[in-house]
Order: C-alpha cells, then structure tokens, then sequence
C-alpha cells in the first residue's frame, strides 16, 4: 500500500465492471473525478454470476481485513439473467435464488464496517439488434433478452428497497436517451463511452444526495496534499502563486 490513506472505493460486479476501465469506461472516469480523493479499486470479473461471487465474497472482502472499504458498488444480474442451458451448465440463475445472493451479497457488505456505504446497480438494458448483429460467436449466442433483463433490475430495486440500500434503476436511466439502443454499448451488452457517461452521472446523483457522514461525494473530500505551495506555476502579479489541486478544466464534461 500507498499513503496517505484515502477512502477505498471498490467497483465489484461481472463484465459491466471488469471492462469499466476500457472504452472510456464509466470506472476510468470515477478515477479521474476521484484523483487525489479517493482510491478506484477494480474487482470485477467477466462471466459471473451471483453464484460464483459468493463462492469468493469472503477473499474480496475479508471481514478482518485492516482497512474497510468506504463505498462498494455492486453489479451482478446480467449473467444471471441468461436463459437456462438445457445442460444445466452455464450462468442461469433463476430469479429467486438470484433475489437471495445478492441480499447475502448486501449483507456481508454491511457487516465490514458502519462507514461502508453500498450502492447497488440494477441490470441495464440490453440492444438485442446490435447483438444479434454482433461478429463475435460468442455474444451471438447469448441467450438474454431485454424483458428477462428488466425483471431481474426489477428485483434488484425491490431488494434494494427492502433493505434499505442505495440502488440505481440502470434499467430506466439508460432507456432515456431515444437513441439508446444504438448507441449506449459497443457491443449490445457493454457500455460505450455515452452509456458509461449515463451510468457516472447517476452514480454521482446517489453520492451527492445520500446523508451519509461523512459524504463520499467528490466535492465534499479532500484534495490530497491541497495546499499553497511556493513551488506552484507564479501568477501574473509575480509575488504569489497558482495552486492547480482543484483544476477540472482538462474535462470534456464538468461532473457535478
């Protein structure tokens, strides 16, 4: 580890969150809005289910681990939503267990620390064109469809609602734009740098209104080592100078 110690923000989830750090990924740009504030911590793997992150929930996030982390946003329900194999292999989880794993998901959560705050995404749409479309074998023959996918966000809400967790209706925020379908993903399923932009802002949305002490909200923590210096660029009256830690200007988009 690196110090000083900063709040540890853990994105954990299947494909939607491995790939956050790829194609202007709606991770990468969490880690530029929290440079300086917060630590972006990635556990994210492609293919899984509700079940394969229980099997392992305790090695991500082991309840005696020194340091918690402050914030953790989950993401599991696309897999899972798959239809079944007729082999009985494969990600399908039907909907009630997968209703059960991610309470037991939310529950070792909120057993790390009081200060770990949880924000839940639910399954987003998904453009079944654009894969059925696709030039890849393998997301070609991906059996989800676009109804199981809502009904299994509808579920996450729920859960989210019944136990009192953050939770964020990617479902409905991404079906906003009427253009959505084309060009939300890159492949039918994965965000694009305009369907992670929408998933960012919502994840901002969550963090700017929670009444959470202390806010994790980016403009609410501190800049790390922030302070005037003398070793800062000379302003234009040649006596003092410029102090850069707080410059968002290089954004393409001034987050709120």
């Amino acid at each position: 580890m690196v110090g000083p110690e900063r709040p540890l923000f853990v994105l954990f989830g299947s494909s939607i969150v491995q790939f956050s750090f790829s194609n202007e990924g709606w991770g990468s740009i969490l880690a530029d809005i929290y440079s300086r504030k917060a630590d972006i911590f990635l556990r994210g793997y492609a293919g899984w289910n509700t079940r394969r992150a229980l099997q392992v929930i305790d090695k991500i996030f082991p309840k005696d681990a020194a340091v918690q982390p402050s914030l953790v946003i989950v993401y599991f329900g696309g897999n899972d939503s798959m239809a079944p194999h007729p082999s009985g292999l494969g990600p399908h989880v039907p909907l009630p267990e997968y209703i059960e794993n991610m309470s037991r998901i939310a529950k070792h959560l909120k057993s790390l620390s009081e200060k770990t705050r949880i924000i839940f995404l639910s399954c987003p749409p998904i453009s079944e064109e654009m894969l059925h479309q696709s030039t890849s074998p393998i997301l070609r023959q991906v059996a989800r469809t676009n109804e199981t996918c809502r009904k299994y966000s509808e579920a996450c809400i729920q859960l989210c609602k019944d136990m009192d967790l953050k939770v964020i209706d990617l479902w409905t925020a991404i079906q906003k734009r009427d253009d959505w379908a084309t060009v939300c993903f890159t492949d039918g399923i994965h965000f694009s740098p305009e369907g992670s932009k929408i998933v960012v802002e919502e994840i901002l949305k969550v963090l700017k209104e929670a009444e959470w002490e202390p806010s994790l909200h980016w403009k609410s923590l501190p800049t790390e080592f922030g302070e005037d210096s003398l070793y800062n660029l000379v302003a234009a009256d040649g006596i003092s100078t410029i102090n850069p830690s707080e410059w968002t200007f290089y954004r393409e988009i001034q987050w709120d």
